[in-house]
Formats: C-alpha cells, sequence, structure tokens
C-alpha cells in the first residue's frame, strides 16, 4: 500500500504556498475545488454539488478552509485538516461576504484554475477592492518541483502504465476498431490500479499521421502502422506512455522513422540536466529529426509537465527558458507524423535529479509487434 502524507507534510506545502504567494507579490491564494486543493491540504468534496468550497492561503494568519454546513464533518477527516480551520456556511448564508471578511477589502490574489467564474464574480462584488490572477501564471512553479513522496506515486503510476503497455501487446489489433482496442487499454490501465483513465489513443494508418486524433471506427488492417497514447491517475499522480505498434513485420522505411523517434527521444533525455532551460530538451529532440529529413513532420512540443494532473508546467517547447531543478518530472514524447500514411509517437515520464533524468518508465520502446 502506498505511504500517505501527515499533518506535516500539508502544513510544510501550506507555507511553501503562503511564501510563494507572497514572493510573487500576492495578497494571497483562493484556492477552490480541485487538484491544487488536494494537493494542498488533502481534501476532496464528497460529490460535485456547485456550492462554494474555497481554500485562503495568505501570508499571515492560518490557512481556511471554507466549506457547506453539511460537509464540515467530512472537512475537518481530510489528511491536512490539522494544518488548518474548518469554517461553515449555512444555507441562506452568504459565503463571499465570509470570505470577503477574510481577505479584507484589497489586495491582490491568485485563484486556482478550476475556479468557477460565478463564485470569483460574486467575490468580487463582496470585496470590490481586490483583484485576481490564475495561480498558473502567477506561480507556475508551485507544483513543479515535486518531493521524493510525488516522484515515487509518480513512478508507480508509470511502473502501473508499463504493465499495461505489456497487456496491450498482446492484444488482437487486426479486424478491430480502434475504439475497441481504446476500450481495452482503458481497461487494462484500471487493472493496473488507475482510477482515472484521462485518454486512450488509438492511431491507426493515415490515422496516427494526425498528433490529435484519439480513437475512431477505422478497422485496423493488416501492415498497420498504430501510435498508442494513455494517460490516467494512479493513488493521485499522472501517467502518460506513448508507444508506436505495428501489425506485422515493417516496411524499412518504418523502421527507420521508428528508429530517427527513439533516437530523438534518446538525445533530449540525455540534455536533461539543472539549469538547462526547458526549450533545449525540446531543441535536442528536433535536432535529430530535422538532420533526418523529417523536422516538418514534428509538429508539437517534446513533453510538458505531469503530477496531479497528466498535463501541467513544465512545458518543453522553444521560448519556455524556465531552467530544470531537481524535482520536475516531465514527459519526453516526440513524434514524426506523415501525412496519409502513418505516425509513430515515443513517449515516457521522466524526472530530472542532480545528475540529470530518470526515467520512470521502463517497458520497451521498440517498435512493438501485434497481430
Amino acid at each position: 500500500m502506498a505511504a500517505s502524507l501527515g499533518v506535516e507534510d500539508y502544513g510544510r506545502r501550506l507555507t511553501r504556498a503562503a511564501r510563494a504567494a507572497e514572493d510573487a507579490g500576492l495578497a494571497g491564494m483562493i484556492v477552490t475545488p480541485g487538484p491544487l486543493m488536494v494537493w494542498l491540504c488533502g481534501y476532496t468534496p464528497a460529490r460535485f454539488r456547485g456550492l462554494m468550497t474555497a481554500l485562503v492561503v495568505t501570508a499571515q494568519g492560518q490557512p481556511r478552509l471554507l466549506v457547506p454546513a453539511d460537509e464540515e464533518a467530512v472537512a475537518e477527516q481530510a489528511a491536512g485538516a490539522g494544518a488548518l480551520s474548518v469554517a461553515a456556511w449555512a444555507d441562506g448564508a452568504d459565503p463571499y461576504g465570509l470570505l470577503a471578511k477574510w481577505l479584507g477589502q484589497e489586495g491582490r490574489y491568485g485563484v486556482s484554475d478550476m475556479t468557477w467564474a460565478r463564485d470569483l464574480l460574486a467575490l468580487q462584488r463582496a470585496a470590490p477592492g481586490t483583484s485576481y490572477l490564475a495561480v498558473t501564471e502567477a506561480l507556475p512553479m508551485l507544483r513543479a518541483v515535486k518531493d521524493t513522496f510525488e516522484v515515487e506515486r509518480l513512478a508507480a503510476a508509470a511502473a502501473a502504465s508499463d504493465a499495461a503497455y505489456e497487456a496491450v501487446l498482446g492484444l488482437r489489433f487486426a479486424g478491430r476498431r480502434e475504439s475497441e482496442v481504446a476500450m481495452d487499454v482503458t481497461r487494462l490501465l484500471a487493472e493496473n490500479g488507475h482510477e482515472v483513465v484521462a485518454f486512450a489513443v488509438v492511431g491507426s494508418g493515415p490515422n496516427g499521421a494526425d498528433p490529435r486524433h484519439e480513437a475512431g471506427e477505422r478497422v485496423i488492417g493488416s501492415g498497420d502502422m498504430v501510435v498508442l497514447n494513455f494517460a490516467g491517475l494512479r493513488d493521485g499522480y499522472g501517467s502518460d506512455t506513448g508507444r508506436t505498434v505495428r501489425v506485422g513485420p515493417p516496411s524499412p522505411e518504418e523502421r527507420k522513422v521508428h528508429g530517427v523517434v527513439r533516437e530523438a527521444q534518446q538525445a533530449a533525455f540525455e540534455a536533461v540536466r539543472p539549469g538547462a532551460a526547458c526549450q533545449e530538451i525540446d531543441r535536442a529532440a528536433r535536432r535529430v529529426i530535422k538532420a533526418a529529413g523529417y523536422g516538418e513532420y514534428f509538429t508539437h512540443r517534446t513533453g510538458r509537465g505531469i503530477g496531479a494532473l497528466t498535463h501541467e508546467p513544465p512545458y518543453l517547447v522553444e521560448g519556455e527558458q524556465l531552467p530544470l531543478v531537481p524535482g520536475m518530472c516531465f514527459s519526453i514524447e516526440p513524434g514524426i507524423y506523415l501525412p496519409g500514411r502513418f505516425g509513430v509517437r515515443i513517449g515516457d515520464i521522466v524526472t530530472c535529479t542532480e545528475t540529470g533524468g530518470r526515467w520512470l518508465n521502463a517497458s520497451d520502446r521498440a517498435l512493438g509487434a501485434v497481430e
């Protein structure tokens, strides 16, 4: 059974968030239900009801969690509840007025990205002197650097995804719709401990040349290259794996293209080191693909961060000069997409360490053979 965080762990996260907000020139943060609230205090509302729930974190004073009255008992049992105070509002009361008292009438606050416009507008009316900035804009690196606990969770999610892929190689592909194979991939992720499956991409033949293709009704045939990309959450942390398989023996060109993508991924991995700009990882992969003559067919960024969400900062893309820091975790997933013909993608999760990169995935990156 996976280890769990305690009150002291959540206390440190709350303190870190308060300091980060202060350093960014903010009066504090307002966090509504979603991954950031879970990360900060371990609380997930029992069910979606659309009733105002918010965690307020400031540099001064104890963090406060506001919940509907009938959820107070549940909130007080959250893993990080001992590191904050819980307050409740009853039907007929004004939760925005209470929040406004906590905030004061002036100040600039970071607000979590998943906050409903209805709630933010009501809060602005209650505290007209306040202003707001999205947390990902104000504090993009708040959750980007993972601690040991988080890296272990991500490694476990990657191992579970690897196990699912090994089982995928035993599936029948020929004569089945992409959507049918995608359902099997979803099932195998769940069987390997994923409580959420974010997506299960199956792109066969020419569909594999569309990097945004998901899974359709095309029937997979003998001789097809098939791009697979699947992701989800296990114990609250993300996995994301990209592999390419072939129904039957590959042609020399297919083998070549796959080899170029694999070389590009390895070059990007070898570029991972503390202090390297995120764009340098993208450039390393792109240089290999461009030198092989396929530069125009690599049409997306090399990777992006992963944690409590399958997509979060940092982003490995040209123009992103943010330096890598030990503890950052991200995908490296280059690809080549030949329109109307086939595509190749290989993707794995990597963490930056003091000495370079560390693969979290371990499944075979070779061109997979399926029937």
